[in-house]
């Protein structure tokens, strides 16, 4: 265990991406449980600062651009702050260096960092297994600096009434009740590999639709309008598009709304386990066991094959997506109907 005065001021950096910033939470928690006084603010890039502004325990948002300069005058700035502990969890050279350019003698970060991020820590944390989930990884810092994990990882959002009002009145332009059941569906993901074909989104949400369970909300990020417009056109049913619509900031308290997540293997995924709504995810390159939805009462849709999980942006396999394209819309369709929460949704 490291030994260390009880921190005034902590510097947490995580800078990205979605999924990794919600594993990151339970750490903010750990640490407010451990120095309920201190002062902890979090390194992010700023597309996902109003994410992090609502993590309980969360004091101040540092954002930073995706550029050298920025990285390098934010580095500089933060020096003043005069931080007593910094925590780097992305573990790369340029969050190490942030580390170290703050001064700050108290330097923790994973002994298997890449890039050499190791070197600049005044504390190395040894994982003892790569499989493990991301939250159970992060929290290996927290209890080597005495912080009490034996309750688990602790998603704790902040959810604003006025984010709330903001969804109910864009529910209400479309046409549906924010409070009442429906079922949300997010369709692209980061990664080609993990993108379930449109027209599987699309015959899941037909199939809903025939069940009397809606109604279906598709849900993502200005980039990913392309997407959803395609699972749109290819649905024999009337489906409410939200994509683009939606700040990144409310997506805790929309996700916390909905019945039931339907999603590749993505940031969404993790919001919603995170507010505690149920997930159905499909999952092909990527392992469930290090980065799935954390807790009991989701399901995890896989087709095994020798070369899965791969982790890899592009396919070699001899059938192309074979590991996704094998997961059928019935399987999809089964694991919500079998969602206790969405029962309700029946009409």
């Amino acid at each position: 265990m490291i030994s260390m005065a009880e921190p005034r001021r902590i510097l947490l950096i995580k800078p990205s991406s979605l999924g990794d910033i919600v594993h990151a939470m339970p750490v903010v928690a750990a640490f407010k449980q451990r120095w309920p006084s201190a002062h902890l603010t979090w390194l992010v890039k700023r597309q996902w600062a109003e994410i992090v502004q609502r993590i309980e325990g969360v004091d101040a948002v540092w954002p930073v651009d995706p550029t050298l300069a920025s990285w390098v005058g934010q580095a500089l700035a933060l020096r003043a702050q005069r931080f007593d502990l910094v925590v780097d969890l992305q573990g790369l050279l340029r969050s190490a260096l942030v580390a170290r350019i703050t001064g700050c003698a108290q330097r923790v970060g994973f002994a298997n960092g890449r890039e050499g991020s190791p070197w600049l820590y005044s504390h190395q944390v040894a994982v003892p297994t790569t499989e493990m989930h991301a939250a159970d990884r992060y929290l290996l810092i927290a209890k080597e600096l005495g912080a009490s994990v034996d309750a688990g990882p602790q998603f704790r959002f902040r959810l604003p009434s006025q984010d709330v009002t903001a969804l109910r009145d864009l529910f209400r332009r479309k046409g549906i009740d924010l409070d009442a059941p429906w079922v949300a569906m997010n369709v692209s993901a980061r990664w080609q590999t993990k993108r379930w074909p449109a027209a599987s989104f699309a015959a899941v949400a037909t199939q809903l639709a025939a069940r009397g369970i809606g109604p279906l909300v598709v849900i993502g990020g200005p980039d990913e309008r392309e997407a959803s417009g395609l699972v749109r056109s290819l649905t024999a049913c009337p489906v409410v598009d939200l994509t683009g619509e939606t700040p990144i900031g409310l997506l805790p308290a929309l996700l916390s709304k909905a019945c039931v997540l339907i999603t590749n293997d993505s940031g969404p995924m993790h919001v919603a386990a995170a507010v505690g709504r149920p997930v159905v995810s499909i999952f092909g390159p990527t392992s469930a066991v290090r980065t799935g939805p954390y807790g009991a009462g989701h399901t995890v849709l896989t087709h095994d094959l020798p070369c899965r999980p791969c982790f890899s942006r592009v396919c070699r396999n001899a059938v192309p997506m074979e590991c996704l394209e094998s997961i059928t819309s019935e399987q999809v369709v089964a694991a919500v109907v079998a969602q206790q929460s969405c029962r309700m949704v029946s009409r």
